[in-house]
C-alpha cells in the first residue's frame, strides 16, 4: 500500500508531507494508541503497528520487517521499563529505527537511554511528535553526518 501524502499549507496549496515509513508504536493507552497513529497516518506514515504490551512488541520485533520508527511508552501495563526496549533496538547498530520516547515520567527514563531518542511528556499533542519524528528522519548528506 503505497500512497504520497498530502498536505495543505495556509495558502491552501498542497505540499507533500515526508516519508515516515513503517512505525511501531508502543502503547497501552487504547485512545492515545489510536489518536497518535491517525496523527502518524496524516502525517505520512506508511503503515502503523500498534503493540499494547512488552510481550506483543517482541513478538513483533522477533517477526522481522524494517521498521523505520519506533514510539515508546515508557510505562506499559505489562512492564515498567518500556525503556528496555530501545536498548534492545539499539544493538541493531547505525541503521536502526528512528526511536522517541512516550511518558508521563520522563526522569524514569535512564539519561543513557534518554539520549537515544527524544521524550514526549504525557499529555503532548500527537501532531508535535509527527513534526519532531519528520524533522529527524530527513535524508541527505548533513543529516546522515549527523547519526
Amino acid at each position: 500500500m503505497s500512497k504520497t501524502a498530502v498536505s495543505s499549507t495556509r495558502s491552501g496549496k498542497p505540499r507533500k508531507l515526508p516519508k515516515l515509513g513503517r512505525v511501531l508504536l508502543v502503547e497501552d493507552d487504547a485512545i492515545l494508541a489510536m489518536s497518535l497513529e491517525d496523527a502518524l497516518l496524516r502525517g505520512g506514515a506508511e503503515e502503523v503497528i500498534i503493540c499494547h504490551t512488552m510481550q506483543s512488541t517482541m513478538e513483533q520485533l522477533e517477526d522481522g520487517g524494517k521498521l523505520d520508527a519506533i514510539v515508546l511508552d515508557v510505562h506499559l501495563a505489562d512492564r515498567d521499563d518500556g525503556w528496555a526496549l530501545a536498548e534492545l533496538v539499539d544493538l541493531l547498530g547505525p541503521k536502526r529505527p528512528w526511536i522517541a520516547f512516550s511518558t508521563g515520567s520522563p526522569g524514569d527514563i535512564p539519561k543513557e537511554i534518554a539520549q537515544m531518542g527524544p521524550v514526549f511528556e504525557k499529555p503532548y499533542d500527537p501532531d508535535q511528535l509527527v513534526e519532531v519524528m519528520a524533522a529527524g528522519r530527513k535524508r541527505g548528506l548533513f543529516s546522515r553526518l549527523l547519526r
